[in-house]
């Protein structure tokens, strides 16, 4: 299926059709007839949106599009989500197009930027735009992977900020699970953009089974059922749940119960259909289930699996020492890898989070229990996928897990080219009716929604880079302005246009420019008005004046961070001058670090009288921004933690990594992103910091907390000769 939006375009004068073609025969699989309609689109210099299923082939579209580029003469971008994802397309690519080729930039490494082909993390594209960086040109492609993601609360506007803002001659890119409005979002960006194609593919490469696990105290096996009869909920299994509600209501004891996770593992090998990725909604959970099936004995490797498994773990971990791997509680980890069991959440670090992927990937894990984060883009597909429960826990209370989360979960069941099949098996619980389950696994509806909103720094640079009626303008184009009211969106595009003839000498414009601002004006403009807001927030704190940049709003424009305004006020402040690295470290920590959990945390240590002086110092600054968000209407930046403050310090002076990550009482993989956050910030406040022996001791706090661990963690992978993905 394919939709056009935006104005018809001239083909580009690059990659011919014996490129084309040569491109073709070079795979070892015929294209799919949306794979030919995305290419095509491409050919016709339109920019594109590819809309399909988990391993269906949306990749080969990007490989063409950089393929394309490169004959160009360009360059291409390829950005994700995640540094995870960023570090496997890098290996992907590199075995495609060769080391010289292609680079990598995230917030952990930097290899090869003035490559031709780089992968990056979204934030990193948006921070180049914002700086005007020279890396910029001849920029022909990006890859936007994972474009779903612009509507995460916390990082989605990122996405909408490089589509409107990316130079106006490059093509997008866009790849995205199955999204009901996906016309939508294509309209919105040929209406930003230009032309722009919408390809929509809803086939499955992997036929998909959805099956309802019962534990039945009267059998003596579990119940396994289909979920759906001739295309309707299965009959049989919504009597037997039924039946069971029904008879248990005044009763004690249910005969229905949710089958234990060593059963289920046990059963699905009898089934042959691992490998399985069980999804549990809790990282201790996942831990506990790996901890019981060795208990009960679960062993599901040769010899052989087990030797190469060791293999891969020992590779993994090489850059860990003996007392770390101690303090990581390695050997338990490996027994259970051995096993061919591992649990995958972000408490891993990652040394042992890709050794659970590579070991599952290749087929040597069996199960992995897993976070919902592991359906978020890492190519990690299995033969069966396990949902214990469709209920979350949100910190406030249980929410159903959404037609898209469900459909992103089974999303990774079923390998292309390995299996005829895929299984999605759901587990009877006493809180979710069959009835519910077959509701949501028939829902197709799973809607892309922005999250755009103006941010401090989104302001700043718009502030440096244009006129107060152009940055308005921009803020209008977003894709939330757009679904609010579409009209806005399409009337600016229309200024745009008649601006541009104006422009020409075409002086019968003229009317026309005023008739189309009046318009403008008399529409809502929500995101406007919202963004004029922040702008007297600015105003108010001497960021701006006049629209016109003050030395500190300059600095804002380059700290990125979702309490950079409370940064900006810290630097102005002079709150981390005259500070020694331990105690610049400690103190930006208050603006990295979030508590875990509802649980109430524990009382923060502070390392020294001197530290905590300045801590009150800046929640004082923060609680005056609080005052200032409430009485302008601007949604509150949020609060600061000064949790990690003895553990950054404790680290950055060479602290040992069990006693620090004991007294933190935190996991290992948490200690490293944290850390790694950190880090990030350390290094912007080294290039912000307005007296520069604080923007120096900030670089070595950086490069003093990049040790051990957390180095070993930020460390990419030589590309093993594998296939590329097809996802």
């Amino acid at each position: 299926m394919s939709n056009q939006a935006g104005p018809e375009t001239a083909t580009h004068p690059g990659a011919p059709a014996a490129s084309r073609s040569a491109f073709a025969a070079a795979l070892d699989f015929d294209l799919d007839a949306f794979q030919e309609q995305a290419l095509d689109s491409l050919d016709q210099g339109r920019s594109v949106l590819v809309a399909a299923p988990t391993g269906s082939g949306k990749t080969v579209v990007a490989e063409y599009a950089v393929a394309r580029a490169l004959a160009e003469g360009g360059k291409a971008f390829y950005t994700t989500p995640l540094k995870a994802l960023s570090n496997q397309k890098y290996a992907d690519l590199t075995r495609l197009l060769g080391p010289h080729q292609v680079g990598l930039l995230t917030g952990d490494n930097s290899v090869n930027g003035e490559a031709p082909v780089v992968v990056m993390t979204t934030e990193v594209l948006r921070n180049m735009i914002y700086a005007g960086s020279p890396v910029l040109a001849d920029l022909r492609v990006v890859i936007l992977d994972e474009v779903h993601y612009l509507q995460n609360p916390y990082r989605g506007a990122v996405w909408e900020e490089v589509i409107i803002h990316a130079p106006g001659q490059v093509t997008l890119v866009c790849l995205s699970a199955t999204v009901s409005n996906a016309e939508q979002f294509t309209s919105w960006v040929g209406t930003v953009r230009g032309a722009t194609t919408a390809v929509i593919e809803e086939h499955r490469p992997v036929q998909l089974h959805q099956l309802y696990m019962v534990g039945d105290r009267s059998a003596p096996d579990l119940h396994l059922l289909p979920a759906f009869v001739d295309g309707r909920p299965n009959a049989a299994a919504l009597a037997l749940d039924s039946g069971s509600r029904h008879r248990a209501q005044g009763l004690g004891r249910r005969r229905l119960y949710p089958p234990r996770r060593t059963e289920v593992v046990e059963r699905l090998a009898a089934e042959a259909m691992l490998p399985a990725i069980y999804f549990i909604f809790s990282r201790a959970a996942c831990d506990d289930a790996v901890r019981r099936c060795l208990d009960d004995g679960v062993r599901l490797t040769s010899a052989e699996e087990r030797r190469q498994i060791r293999e891969v773990a020992e590779a993994k971990v090489a850059g860990l020492s003996d007392a770390d791997l101690r303090a990581l509680d390695y050997g338990r980890w490996v027994t259970g890898l051995e096993a061919g069991l591992a649990a995958h959440h972000a408490g891993l670090v990652p040394p042992f989070k890709e050794a659970v992927e590579t070991c599952f990937t290749e087929s040597l894990v069996k199960v992995v229990f897993a976070t919902e984060t592991l359906s978020l883009g890492i190519n990690m597909p299995a033969r069966s996928v396990v949902i214990e429960k469709l209920t979350k826990f949100t910190g406030e209370g249980h929410d159903m897990v959404t037609p898209g989360e469900y459909t992103q979960l089974t999303g990774r069941a079923g390998r292309r080219g390995i299996d005829d099949v895929g299984y999605a098996v759901v587990l009877w619980s006493p809180f979710v009716s069959f009835e519910q389950v077959a509701r949501l696994a028939s829902t197709r509806s799973y809607a892309l929604c922005s999250s755009f909103r103006p941010t401090y720094n989104m302001a700043a640079n718009l502030v440096r880079r244009y006129r107060p009626d152009q940055a308005r303008h921009l803020v209008n184009l977003s894709f939330a302005q757009y679904q609010s009211d579409a009209d806005v969106v399409h009337l600016e595009a229309q200024l745009d246009k008649a601006k541009a003839a104006l422009a020409q000498g075409n002086e019968r414009r003229v009317s026309e420019v005023r008739r189309l601002k009046r318009r403008i004006k008399a529409r809502t403009e929500s995101l406007a008005r919202q963004f004029d807001k922040v702008l007297a927030v600015l105003e108010d704190g001497g960021f701006v004046s006049d629209w016109a940049l003050t030395d500190a709003g300059d600095r804002l424009t380059r700290i990125y961070h979702e309490t950079d305004l409370l940064i900006a006020r810290a630097l102005e402040s002079g709150l981390f001058d005259g500070q020694d690295a331990a105690g610049v470290a400690g103190l930006a920590s208050v603006f990295t670090f979030e508590a875990r959990g509802s649980a109430p945390a524990p009382p923060p240590i502070f390392p020294s009288p001197g530290l905590l002086r300045r801590w009150k110092s800046v929640e004082s600054l923060s609680l005056d921004l609080t005052a200032t968000e409430k009485e302008v209407g601007v949604p509150p930046t949020r609060g600061l933690d000064p949790g990690f403050m003895a553990a950054a310090v404790a680290w950055v002076s060479g602290g040992d990594l069990a006693k620090v990550i004991a007294e933190q009482a935190m996991s290992g993989g948490d200690f490293v992103r944290n850390v790694k956050q950190l880090i990030d910030l350390l290094r912007q406040l080294g290039e912000v910091a307005p007296n520069p022996a604080t923007a120096r001791t900030a670089r070595q706090a950086a490069d003093g907390l990049f040790r051990g661990v957390v180095a070993a963690s930020s460390v990419v992978d030589a590309p093993s000769p594998l296939g590329l993905a097809q996802g």
